[in-house]
């Protein structure tokens, strides 16, 4: 029977083909494409091109897996969304985001939030043992995350200002600085927001649907004791292999019952040999409190800070309901790139935060029809119907 308490993380480091290889976490036997098993910096490495790595301490002493591939212009970081890390940008090889910008010469940044398999670490707290470790949402991410690792940026760089990417939950947490540390606008040359989430206003079934199921779900993880989500150490990395990955219908099962009815359907975009590479690194964990977080933004149907009940809201901002974060400060460049078929980034959520930010650059509604929330990172075709229009941008408003 599989319980917590057998699962073994395999961890190992081997060469193949002459590159250091690094798995990403498994608990079963199962047979891989190669790069189910490389972690970022064996995928870089097969790939050619060089990876060095950091840790980025933040001011409340989570410690952030930084990866970097040198180039010759400006800096450019690129920040993942939820339950997602760094893998996510390179996980196409050659046709990935991060080997195209670094093909046009981008010095590349790649960053990983707190609680995802490469930020897993705290100075004092230990994630395993330390409920506190878990206690944090998207804002902690775009409050603590993001000025650390922007300035340990602009610092090793000699820059003054960057450029950045962020996809899904990982362009929000830009509005989160924006609006909580508006010094941080001057530092960004300009934020290309890929699938953007700030509203959740409109979403559709089967996503509203969890929304709707959203407390009585807190209440089962509370029940449980369950901070930690999907993560690499619980059960559901195990039912993912096994299901996913070990099964001869996890293509059906996982991501035609799953993947596709939540981010929406592409089946020429994501075929099922590559699903298995994708769904070997994905997901890779968050706590429970961030997607509590996310789900108050869609039912409240504002832009909020966290809601810890009437007390708490009065202990912290002097009010009975959270406040909204203020979009007005955001005054850094943003550029919204958007998609008819994103289920989880619905236009009508995109064309709110349009009007609401002070600085909009860019406005791009993919013209492939069939572009989706996941298309963004792991579309076979990005080359053809995504990367023009980013490159358009850094070449505008960002690192020429």
């Amino acid at each position: 029977m599989i319980t917590n308490k057998v699962i073994t993380t395999i961890v190992v480091l081997v060469t193949i083909n002459g590159y250091a290889l690094q798995s990403v976490p498994h608990h079963l036997d199962i047979t891989l494409p190669e790069d189910g098993w490389l972690n970022f910096t064996g995928l870089a490495q097969k790939y050619g091109l060089n990876c060095a790595v950091y840790d980025v301490t933040t001011e409340d002493g989570y410690i952030l897996k930084l990866f970097h591939i040198p180039g010759n212009k400006d800096p450019v970081l690129i920040m993942h969304g939820i339950l997602d890390t760094a893998d996510t940008f390179i996980l196409r090889g050659n046709s990935s985001l991060v080997a195209a910008l670094h093909e046009q010469g981008y010095d590349v940044w790649v960053g990983n939030s707190r609680g995802s398999r490469y930020s897993r670490r705290h100075q004092e707290l230990n994630p395993d043992t330390d409920r506190a470790f878990w206690n944090f949402s998207f804002h902690e991410m775009g409050y603590y995350d993001l000025p650390a690792v922007i300035d340990f940026i602009l610092e090793k760089t000699g820059a003054s200002m960057l450029s950045a990417i962020g996809h899904s939950q990982g362009n929000q947490i830009f509005y989160v600085l924006g609006a909580s540390r508006p010094e941080y606008n001057e530092k960004i040359n300009i934020i290309i927001a890929l699938a953007p989430i700030c509203f959740l206003h409109n979403v559709i079934p089967p996503v509203s649907g969890l929304v709707a199921m959203g407390p009585m779900l807190d209440i089962m993880l509370q029940m449980i004791d369950k901070e930690e989500i999907l993560g690499d150490n619980d059960i559901s990395r195990e039912l993912i292999d096994l299901m996913c990955l070990k099964s001869l219908f996890g293509y059906k099962l996982c991501v035609e019952g799953v993947i596709f009815p939540f981010a929406g359907t592409d089946y020429t975009e994501f075929e099922p040999e590559f699903s298995r590479i994708v769904l070997a690194h994905y997901p890779s964990g968050t706590s429970r409190i961030n997607a509590v977080h996310l789900m108050q933004v869609a039912q409240k149907r504002e832009f909020v800070y966290f809601d810890h009940g009437v007390s708490g809201n009065m202990a912290l901002y002097n009010s009975s309901v959270p406040p909204k974060y203020d979009l007005g400060r955001v005054t850094m460049k943003v550029a919204l790139i958007a998609a008819k078929n994103d289920k989880i980034s619905a236009l009508r959520d995109v064309r709110i935060l349009k009007r609401k930010l002070p600085n909009l650059a860019y406005y791009k509604v993919l013209d492939y029809p069939l572009f989706n929330h996941l298309d963004y990172n792991w579309g076979k075709n990005m080359k053809k119907y995504l990367f023009p229009y980013v490159f358009k941008v850094l070449r505008t408003f960002g690192n020429r």
